[in-house]
């Protein structure tokens, strides 16, 4: 049989499509995700498929749709909500902190809150401080939240599927310049389950730990690194909350040192909370520091020079790298 590609847009239309298709308790909500598409075509031809009643399009008013999907979780439904942009997250913080993430301890676990929120996140060239960031390290301080960031297509759909049947609310971050990616279509015979990092390229020297975006800047600095004779062992965590520590340690184990790679900003991101865990809990393994490489601490830029400027690279996390094994 020929393979056939699949692009990570697709890929996240497809596990909408089929839970919809298999339980009829899944619906979508959101803004311009019915005659449009959504911002970025992913939901592009469901509301032909499901009609109106499955398919919501919403006002702009993201607190009050976010806080009508909890009630309907709460109630029975598995609603899949779509937030234009991950920025936009801060407009609906009470529906999701203070209700979704908590409805399950407050009611000894006989209530639960099985709902997806879907947000494209990152930077995409020139869309500026208010449509570019990177939030998803605010929500790795609720407990009750499960936070996602998957990197390729495959992963995008397996993740995706296994967010919706999951009993709990997920947030199911989508990095925009992802959408395009494309790699060949898996099985499907593989069981994806949240809370599980992989080995994406294994290596000898340095581990570079990474999700969504950064994976793919981490294996193009792995492959520059190879002209050095240095050999990289990347992970992807694809899982944030709960995150899959372990198998991080037993790769820092092998190669003894860390770089870690996170596109928010570098004070109280997800780099420094890898970072964090790998040093109370692998430091006896550990042949030098652990580096972090994410953004710079300020709003990001429109401008495209600029925007480079402030972000994650490639080239700095294979210099980290390189200093890490020359050094130590």
């Amino acid at each position: 049989m020929t393979p056939t590609p699949l692009s990570f847009r697709e890929a996240v239309r497809e596990a909408m499509a089929e839970a919809m298709r298999a339980d009829p308790s899944v619906f979508l909500m959101g803004e311009d995700i019915g005659v449009y598409g959504g911002a970025f075509g992913v939901s592009k031809g469901l509301l032909d498929e499901f009609g109106p009643d499955r398919v919501l399009q919403t006002p702009i008013s993201e607190n009050s749709f976010v806080g009508a999907a909890v009630g309907a979780a709460a109630g029975g439904l598995r609603p899949i909500v779509e937030i234009m942009f991950a920025d936009f997250l801060t407009c609906c913080t009470d529906a999701l902190v203070n209700h979704a993430a908590k409805f399950r301890y407050m009611y000894d676990g006989k209530l639960t809150v099985p709902m997806v929120l879907r947000t494209p996140m990152g930077r995409r060239f020139g869309y500026g401080a208010t449509h570019s960031q990177s939030p998803e390290a605010f929500f790795l301080h609720v407990p009750g939240l499960k936070v996602v960031a998957p990197h390729s297509p495959n992963d995008a759909k397996a993740l995706l599927l296994a967010s919706i049947h999951d009993p709990d609310p997920v947030l199911f971050f989508e990095h925009k310049l992802l959408y395009d990616t494309v790699e060949e279509r898996s099985s499907g015979d593989e069981t994806v389950r949240l809370g599980e990092a992989r080995v994406v390229r294994p290596g000898r020297d340095v581990t570079l730990i990474s999700y969504a975006r950064g994976v793919t800047l981490s294996l193009e600095a792995a492959s520059a690194l190879v002209e050095q004779g240095i050999q990289c062992e990347v992970i992807d965590l694809r899982t944030l909350a709960p995150m899959d520590v372990a198998t991080c340690i037993a790769s820092v184990r092998r190669t003894g040192r860390a770089v870690v790679v996170s596109e928010d900003c570098l004070t109280g991101g997800v780099a420094s909370a890898v970072a964090v865990e790998l040093g109370e809990r692998a430091f006896e393994y550990l042949l030098g520091p652990i580096a972090r490489v994410s953004a710079v601490d300020v709003p990001v830029p429109s401008g495209p020079v600029l925007e480079d400027a402030v972000m994650v690279s490639s080239e700095e996390i294979a210099r980290q790298a390189q200093h890490l094994v020359r050094s130590y």
